[in-house]
């Protein structure tokens, strides 16, 4: 083996795991919708926890990144430790889909149809086919889909790249005594072990195994322990990411780690004791391309087979390993781990802004309750709605601007935007809840009160501003598209309202009917109630704009009011109904 041939295994092995890692990306990207869906349907079910883990790693091709995924989940509070288990499980078996994969790189037969199954015959098409795609295409999908196709061609050229720089291996004593070394099952796990954990990734250490089989020199005997070895490496990323988070979320950690100790533990001693007692004639055979991936997958799934009856004993012992302690473990609201996962990361927002907008709405409509009745309890309520949602302003907005800097899809750049939007708004609602409750704390400690016909047509407009409310929150976190085109209308007759109801109070001023007190409180709720409609109206645009993917308030504002028939029956039911 020349020096030029080190220089070729260095650039192939460069090669194959960036090519491993842009695949993984757009893989990603492209299947944020699905991921996210396979990760809803997320349930206590044994069965259905495992199929989830295997069908994302399958998706991902990297059980690590499922399985920090799931550490962030855990840390979030999103996924139980008893679910977490489960996923981990299936992205052990999930991840032997990559070797599959990289088996078809082992093609030798002369026949016309193997041969076309062969990558290299194939590689050069996909990569201009991808290159095209990416160059060409307009949409984040044909984008991602030719960085898939790319990436995948890279891999493939630089797994035989690998392969053929080191077929020269064959005839170097020092290579041969090193894989005859491995077949002590221990050395074979500690090596297998050891690249894993610095490459960070099991199925690139198995594709770098499968290279290795070129040279003849590596037997099924020294293989095995070597891919047991992978599956305790590939922990470390999963360690790592367990560092700064809640002790379930160090379970979650530990959990895969045992796993795969235990499994590791059981079968090589088993290997052990059959090599001894039977010494197979298998195990002295070079191994293959496609005989690695049927040991890979066979060991994983034997492993879950022991272990997946077993997932309650494997979280007694990550309670043991983790114990409670002492003061109360917090949860992380966003956890910057599942930043790498960009359409999970985008749920996990998602479901805080929900929760945002339900607080904020509540709040608002409370406020609007304790102007006929005053509760100091409620009013409480509104006070830490008020403080929870600008804390969620806080973080989301930080949490998403730093999402946006990763590579997003179409789809999910365009959640992002609507999401950044809808925060701002939410927020001010929730201020306007609290000007509302002030308004409503002075009528109360001063003996305030407006004249029957100022209280007839103030619950008037705060009938309307609770509607459009309620618009505004089943639009938005329900995707309501109908709601969301309800809302301009029923905005523009809370606008006019507003100047009715300003024109009433300086009427009644100059009867002398009206306390200069009560039109200040007066004058305060009126703005505060236009505001919340407002924001209301911001809202429902960003709704219709997110699902016209034009992100264009003034273009979605001009649709909905220029010339529009609809438009013009909603806003005269409104005015029927909210007429004073």
């Amino acid at each position: 083996m020349t020096i030029f041939d080190v220089l070729n295994l260095i650039g192939g092995l460069c090669l194959f795991l960036f090519g491993m890692n842009v695949m993984g990306d757009a893989l990603e990207r492209r299947a944020g919708g699905s991921l996210k869906k396979l990760l809803g349907k997320l349930t206590k079910n044994k069965l259905a926890g495992f199929l989830t883990g295997l069908a994302v790693t399958a998706v991902i091709q990297s059980s690590s990144a499922t399985t920090v995924m799931v550490v962030g989940f855990v840390n979030s509070g999103i996924m139980t430790l008893k679910q977490a288990i489960n996923v981990i499980m299936g992205a052990n078996v999930g991840t032997t889909v990559t070797a599959w994969i990289l088996s078809l790189g082992g093609i030798s037969d002369g026949n016309l149809i193997l041969q076309l199954l062969k990558p290299t015959s194939f590689t050069p098409v996909l990569a201009l086919m991808g290159i095209v795609m990416t160059m060409f295409g307009k949409s984040g999908k044909k984008k991602d889909t030719g960085s898939i196709l790319l990436g995948f061609a890279v891999l493939m050229f630089g797994m035989d790249t690998m392969s053929g720089s080191v077929a020269g291996l064959a005839d170097v004593p020092a290579f041969q005594n090193l894989f005859i070394a491995f077949t002590n099952p221990i050395l074979g796990v500690l090596a297998g072990a050891f690249v894993t954990a610095v490459i960070q990734s099991s199925s690139a250490s198995v594709g770098i195994l499968q290279a290795l089989t070129v040279t003849g020199q590596v037997t099924y005997g020294a293989a095995v322990p070597i891919i047991m070895g992978q599956n305790i490496g590939t922990c470390i990323t999963a360690i790592l990411s367990s560092f700064g988070t809640n002790k379930n979320a160090k379970r979650a950690a530990v959990v895969h780690l045992c796993f795969n100790l235990v499994g590791t533990a059981v079968f090589l001693t088993l290997f052990s004791a059959v090599s001894a007692l039977f010494d197979p004639a298998i195990l002295g055979q070079s191994a293959s391309f496609a005989g690695i991936a049927v040991c890979h997958s066979i060991f994983n799934i034997l492993c879950t087979a022991l272990l997946l009856p077993m997932s309650s004993l494997l979280e007694k012992l990550a309670y043991k390993l983790v114990p409670e302690g002492k003061g109360k473990d917090v949860v992380v609201e966003l956890d910057e781990r599942l930043l790498t996962t960009p359409p999970v990361a985008l749920a996990q927002c998602s479901n805080l802004v929900n929760k945002m907008a339900q607080q904020s709405v509540s709040a608002l409509k409370t406020s609007l309750n304790l102007l006929n009745s005053y509760d100091p309890a409620a009013a409480e309520t509104i006070y830490k709605a008020e403080k929870q949602t600008d804390h969620y302003e806080d973080i989301l907005g930080t949490y998403l601007i730093k999402l946006s800097a990763h590579q997003l899809g179409d789809e999910d750049s365009a959640t992002v935007s609507k999401l950044l939007k809808g925060i701002g708004d939410f927020e001010r609602i929730a201020d306007h809840s609290v000007n509302i409750l002030e308004s409503a704390q002075e009528l109360h400690e001063k003996q305030i009160s407006f004249t029957p016909d100022a209280k007839k047509e103030m619950d008037t407009l705060c009938s309307a501003v609770s509607e459009i409310l309620t618009l505004s929150y089943n639009a938005y976190v329900g995707g309501n598209l109908e709601d969301a085109e309800h809302i301009e209308p029923l905005e523009q007759v809370i606008d006019e309202l507003k100047e009715k109801l300003r024109d009433s109070h300086i009427r009644r001023l100059k009867q002398q009917t009206c306390t200069i007190e009560a039109g200040f409180v007066w004058i305060d709720l009126l703005t505060n109630l236009e505001r919340t409609a407002d924001h209301c109206s911001n809202i429902g645009l960003c709704v219709l704009d997110t699902a016209q993917n034009n992100m264009n308030a003034h273009q979605s504002q001009a649709l909905i009011t220029r010339n529009n028939p609809v438009f013009e029956e909603q806003y005269a039911n409104y005015s029927k109904i909210y007429r004073v």
